[in-house]
Formats: C-alpha cells, structure tokens, sequence
C-alpha cells in the first residue's frame, strides 16, 4: 500500500494560484496511473485530472488549460499547479494512486477505481 499525504491548500481570493502536493511514501515512477480528485462541499467526489507512468495527461474539461498535473519521481511527489482559480474550485482535493496494471486516464476511474488515497487538502477560494 502506498501512503498519500496531501499539502498545499488554503484559502485564496478568485484569480489566485495554489500549488498542491501529494508525498509518496515510496518511489512512484513505476506506479500505473495517479490521479488528482476533488469533492466540492456537498457534492460528490470527482476525478479531475490523471497521469500515467508514462507522464500522459487527462483532464477534466472543467480544469483544462488551467490545472497541468506532474509527478516528480525523483521526490515521489505528484504535483497540481492550480491558475485561474474561481469560487467553484472551492473542494477538498484528493490525491490517488492505481498500482493495478489497468490503464489511466479520467474513463478509468470509475470503472477500476484507485487503490490508495490521501486525507485531502482543502482549497477555498474567495470572490
């Protein structure tokens, strides 16, 4: 099992920028597919953006062009750099790890589900 710890989030004013962290606790470059999730107040839990092994991208059209998702493998971190932020960015923010050989990308989230999750950070963005 891996362990996630996400930091990062805060509170900041709309048309800010916020860097997001997800520590690994062990070495990442070899996992299949992670994934960044948020989980506005009173909705459901959402997969925004994925990266494979490979360093291919999918993003939801929600947060394209404004949230690239990276990995430092040599950290074991997975990065989100947030622009552009709007009060309905306002979420908590997941990171999540597939070790299963199933693929990435947002179409298999849902169907294969991840293995490992962080706690989450909260991002809330002021108008």
């Amino acid at each position: 099992q891996v362990q996630l710890v996400e930091s990062g989030g805060g509170s900041v004013e709309a048309g800010g920028s916020l860097r997001l962290s997800c520590a690994a606790s062990e070495y990442i470059g070899s996992v299949t597919c992670m994934a960044w999730y948020r989980q506005p107040p009173g909705k459901e839990r959402e997969g925004i953006a994925t990266i494979d092994n490979d360093g291919n991208t999918d993003y939801v059209d929600s947060v394209k062009g404004r949230f690239p998702i990276s990995k430092d493998n040599a950290n074991n971190r997975l990065l989100l750099q947030i622009y552009s932020l709007k009060p309905d960015d306002t979420a908590m923010y997941y990171c999540a790890a597939r070790r299963r050989r199933l693929g990435c990308g947002l179409s298999t989230l849902s169907y294969y589900g991840m293995d490992d999750w962080g706690k989450g950070t909260l991002v809330t963005i002021s108008s």
